[in-house]
């Protein structure tokens, strides 16, 4: 059997109870204009342990069929989603 295939993207959803969305990104050409376009994908990955949240980078590697449309399980966390806060004053 082959390698398993690992994927790095943000998580756009983590509404789910065990599961995350999230988004990967890569580049591909145009079929008739040949120019470079960024192509998107969305998996759905188990999350046992709830770590990923809304906006982290992590990374994904493929797995058996845990549902519908489940096959792929966060393997690590490889950068937490910080928040800026701008106050009133910065922008004056």
């Amino acid at each position: 059997m082959g390698r398993q295939k690992e994927f790095t993207g943000v998580v756009v959803s983590d509404k789910m109870q065990k599961t995350v969305v999230v988004k990967t990104m890569h580049l591909g050409r145009h079929a008739k204009y040949s120019k470079t376009v960024k192509l998107h994908n969305k998996f759905k990955a188990h999350d046992e342990k709830g770590i990923a949240k809304l906006g982290d980078t992590v990374r994904i590697v493929e797995s058996r069929p845990l549902s519908k449309d489940k096959r792929f399980i966060v393997k690590e966390v490889l950068k937490k989603f910080q928040k800026v806060e701008i106050t009133p004053e910065e922008i004056a």
